[in-house]
């Protein structure tokens, strides 16, 4: 990887509701070049275009070996799905192939991770251990993007709609029903202390603001002044990640 950074214009905003206070960003590029990364539990991990998969330890990206399209860290360990839709779980730095097929994969929830097939169906797993077995329950939904977190789960489908979850536990993952949200974006991100944050068709990011354990799904979106595009970001521990559209990596220090 090598390090190479463009300054890039927003564009306006696509989402309806941006009325809050703009939180402050610090933001710096980070050296390497990723076309996703995922933050959470106190790692960081990515994939590069090669399909290719490191992890941020000191200041510098680790190699692991094996091949991944999609990778995800939290609570319920470290996922990754390949380009032929298997999944994997890593322990002691090594993929185990587990059962399953997906094209995203998310590790934020509370014990338990969620995945996207093929055919946009979503589905999750409890996982009290690491030697629990994998088993897949339905959450009757049909999206493109999920993402767990402290307060359930949230996702966006092929039309860019976003939903919350309720209902979702550490015991009783599928939870009871999805709540269509204002906004339209082409991924989303929960952070573990149930922050959330998302990218437009444009490449704007948004933080929703407003959730609380009362109120899970918030009430309104701020697109966040950044100075750079993005495809996708994961946001942990006070620092939300970007990757550009030319797979430059970009951290922002949250400071207020």
């Amino acid at each position: 990887m090598f390090f190479a950074v463009s300054s890039l214009l927003l564009l306006l905003p696509l989402l309806g509701v941006v009325n809050a206070a703009t939180p402050s960003f610090n933001c710096n590029a980070i050296w390497g070049k990723l076309r996703q990364i995922d933050a959470g539990a106190g790692k960081v991990h990515g994939v590069d275009s090669n399909g290719d998969n490191f992890s941020w330890e000191n200041n510098n990206w680790k190699y692991i070996p094996g091949k991944l399209t999609h990778v995800s860290t939290g609570p319920a360990g470290v996922w990754g799905v390949d380009k032929d839709r298997q999944v994997f779980r890593l322990l002691n730095n090594v993929w185990h192939n587990v059962s399953g097929s997906m094209k995203q994969i998310d590790a934020g929830g509370n014990k338990f991770v969620a995945g996207v097939n093929s055919q946009d169906n979503v589905y999750c797993s409890i996982q009290k251990s690491a030697d629990t077995p994998v088993d897949w329950k339905s959450m009757n939904g049909s999206q493109k993007y999920n993402s767990c977190g402290k307060w359930g789960c949230w996702g966006v489908n092929r039309d860019d709609s976003v939903y919350f979850r309720h209902g979702v536990t550490s015991e009783f993952c599928q939870g009871t029903g999805w709540q269509l949200i204002d906004g339209k974006l082409i991924m989303i991100e929960t952070g573990t202390d149930g922050s959330v944050y998302g990218v437009n068709s444009a490449g704007n990011a948004y933080r929703r603001n407003g959730i609380n354990a009362m109120n899970p799904t918030g009430t309104s979106w701020t697109q966040l002044d950044l100075g750079y595009n993005s495809k996708h970001l994961t946001y942990a521990d006070r620092y939300l990640w970007l990757i550009t559209p030319t797979d430059d990596i970009i951290r922002c220090a949250v400071t207020k």
